[in-house]
């Protein structure tokens, strides 16, 4: 693999935002790539580049207004939530006429981060979601090592799965012991460590804050506050439950998943392909990571999972131009179709569905239901 990999999909989405408003805001966790990106895309524009983490640059923009009004072209702003006292200070700039910067900010994925952007900046941002490599940008020949490894540029890039699995290990380390507590968050590390290696082995279920919180000895508003945190800072998902009037007995709580495989991995204690290979976790694995790369290529932000207590379910339904489409996630060599199949796109009225398995052949099982590996559900979900 080369040491970069670009990322078309994530430029093309920056540049969109940055057309259509005078501030972009590129969001996700550390070391995801953001500032390799947003060189790559100033890279024959000649733009300032300010990084929040040395002082120097924190010292430079000690008088915000003067410095940042006397600038044109692309401003990055890198760590931008080390100073949230700039979004108030960007908003005039920006109202200005005949403004001649346009500003790029990035910052590591928070509640309080995206609050405070929105709060301040409310009609003059573009949001663009950001984490590690996607199978869009590394082809299907890289895929089994981004499920292995995942998304994060240097475990993807790794020398080796030892090496790629030690970095996850300091990530992690690092994540509660730094990420956490700059964000505002004073939580012991040890606590949240034992929360998301919990949730590790509860990936791909459904939530249940009460047998979470007796396990740990902690109030269930105190777990759901891990949650929250954890959901936040992008390294955890809440998949939404669909429900509706159909005369059954339905879930209502979320789905959670570690959102990076590689991650999920590493508090799993899975370093090599044959360990995956023949862990309890290997289907929620493949679930949790195809389900992440599908949401994440296409965009889809009306995604959810239906279960009833009857039995029936579906791993995910997406909502795109207002029609109902739905994904199953296997592991199985050769999958066939299931009652539970037959009766989700019975009452749910799904338009088609895809089966989404490790493997590269392609067939159809019934009408509106195709079996085929992840890039080609992704390239035919982009297409409807």
């Amino acid at each position: 693999m080369p040491e970069v990999v670009p990322r078309p999909r994530l430029a093309s989405a920056v540049r969109h935002a940055m057309q259509y408003n005078p501030i972009a805001v590129l969001l996700g966790p550390r070391q995801c790539g953001k500032t390799t990106l947003a060189r790559e895309l100033a890279k024959d524009s000649g733009a300032t580049f300010f990084d929040l983490e040395t002082s120097a640059d924190q010292a430079r923009l000690q008088m915000p207004e003067t410095v940042l009004g006397g600038l044109s072209g692309l401003v990055v702003i890198d760590e931008v939530q080390r100073m949230p006292g700039l979004f108030t200070v960007l908003r005039p700039l920006v109202d200005k006429p005949g403004l001649k910067a346009r500003f790029l900010l990035l910052g590591s994925a928070s509640p309080e981060l995206v609050k405070g952007v929105s709060e301040s900046l409310a009609g003059r941002v573009g949001f663009v979601d950001m984490s590690g490599f996607e199978i869009c940008d590394v082809g299907s020949e890289g895929q089994n090592r981004l499920w292995l490894r995942g998304g994060f540029p240097r475990s993807f890039l790794a020398g080796s799965d030892t090496e790629s699995y030690q970095w996850r290990q300091d990530f992690i380390r690092t994540f509660l012991e730094r990420d956490v507590p700059q964000l505002g968050l004073r939580i012991p590390a040890a606590a949240l460590m034992r929360f998301w290696t919990m949730l590790a082995h509860y990936h791909g279920q459904i939530w249940n804050g009460s047998e979470i919180a007796r396990a740990l000895g902690v109030s269930a508003k105190t777990v759901r506050d891990y949650l929250d945190i954890l959901t936040g800072a992008f390294v955890l998902r809440q998949l939404q439950p669909w429900h509706e009037n159909i005369g059954k007995r339905q879930y209502k709580a979320p789905k959670v998943y570690v959102r990076d495989s590689g991650v999920l991995h590493a508090l799993l204690g899975i370093e090599k392909w044959l360990d995956l290979f023949g862990h309890p976790k290997y289907g929620s694995s493949w679930e949790g990571f195809a389900l992440e790369q599908i949401l994440t290529c296409t965009g889809t932000r009306q995604a959810f999972y239906w279960a009833t207590h009857g039995g029936a379910e579906l791993d995910l339904m997406l909502i795109r131009g207002g029609k109902r489409y739905g994904v199953e996630f296997k592991c199985a060599d050769a999958p066939g179709m299931t009652k539970s199949l037959h009766i989700a796109m019975d009452d749910l009225g799904l338009e088609r569905v895809w089966i989404v398995y490790p493997g590269q052949a392609q067939y159809d099982l019934a009408p509106r239901v195709r079996v085929c590996p992840l890039l080609d559900c992704i390239s035919e979900l982009a297409a409807v």
